[in-house]
């Protein structure tokens, strides 16, 4: 029973990772909360369940492109919104309403374009899971693991080892100096905009593999990314992915002794507990720093 409740939490925590790792990787870039980040996660899970289901398209290749366009939707998003705002050196308090409203915005136009009733994306014969340590893991759950190991491995090459990775990094750590050494501090938001927004919807697509569709999953997801991010010390990529699988272990494990009704309560349980505990987050980074 332990070992099922351990698996299931590190299936559900990997996706909050995912969703952690998007929002921690703009995060450190434009230094405020980028609610919509959940409207984008939604936004990737319905392209892959339109071109599943109305093109006929293999689901991976459904994946890649759900997971470009959100990617591009999201850089979209900055550029129309966001960057005339930093032009204008609004306040961050600004900008997260206005990410709010955003939210709301995507959110609404989803359910207008697709309705309120929930959707499906399983494809495939529900088949027996495979037996291991005690448990049983599907898969579908496999593939996900697999998956979110891939992604967090090409999103740590390209921020530690590329030229724009090293040009996030070093607009992260103080954009006016990177663009006194001849970095151009929006080009390094652009693409960091776009590779969190192309991970938050490559989670919404892997998430709907397990879940149902609905346009309201976003808000229940981009919750759990913050508390992650928050867990793991806000702005670290590492504390990101770690933070996320300790939110999803938790939520699984409170659920085997109270209703599953509860199981976003215990999501801020454990952040409340958590912070009282470690203020500085998992790996020791300060809330108010961005690291990598």
């Amino acid at each position: 029973m332990l070992q099922q409740l351990l698996l299931n939490g590190i299936v559900a925590g990997s996706a909050y990772s995912l969703v952690a790792l998007g929002f921690a990787l703009i995060y450190r870039t434009v230094r405020f909360f980028h609610f919509a980040h959940g409207a984008i996660y939604t936004i990737g899970a319905f392209l892959a369940y339109t071109l599943v289901r109305s093109f006929d398209m293999h689901i991976g290749a459904a994946f890649f492109l759900g997971t470009v366009g959100s990617g591009i939707i999201g850089a979209g998003l900055d550029r129309v919104i966001y960057q005339p705002l930093r032009r204008e050196r609004a306040p961050n308090f600004v900008l997260l309403v206005v990410s709010i409203g955003a939210f709301i915005f995507l959110q609404n136009l989803v359910q207008l374009i697709y309705g309120a009733e929930i959707r499906i994306l399983r494809v495939g014969n529900v088949e027996e899971g495979h037996h291991m340590l005690g448990a049983v893991i599907t898969d579908v759950q496999i593939n996900i693991l697999l998956v979110v190991l891939l992604t967090v491995a090409i999103l740590s090459l390209i921020v530690q080892k590329t030229k724009i990775g090293k040009a996030i990094r070093a607009v992260s750590d103080d954009a006016g100096a990177a663009s006194i050494v001849g970095i151009n501090p929006e080009k390094a938001i652009l693409v960091a905009v776009f590779l969190g927004s192309a991970i938050a919807g490559l989670a919404g697509a892997l998430a709907s593999l397990e879940t149902n569709l609905q346009p309201t999953m976003g808000l229940d997801a981009v919750l759990k990314g913050i508390i992650a991010s928050i867990v793991g010390g806000i702005g670290s990529i590492p504390g990101a992915v770690l933070g996320g699988l300790l939110v999803g272990i938790a939520e699984n494990l409170g659920i085997s002794a109270i209703p599953s009704a509860w199981k976003d309560m215990i999501s801020f349980l454990f952040l409340i507990g958590f912070l009282l505990l470690r203020p500085g987050g998992i790996l020791g980074v300060r809330i108010d720093r961005v690291r990598v």
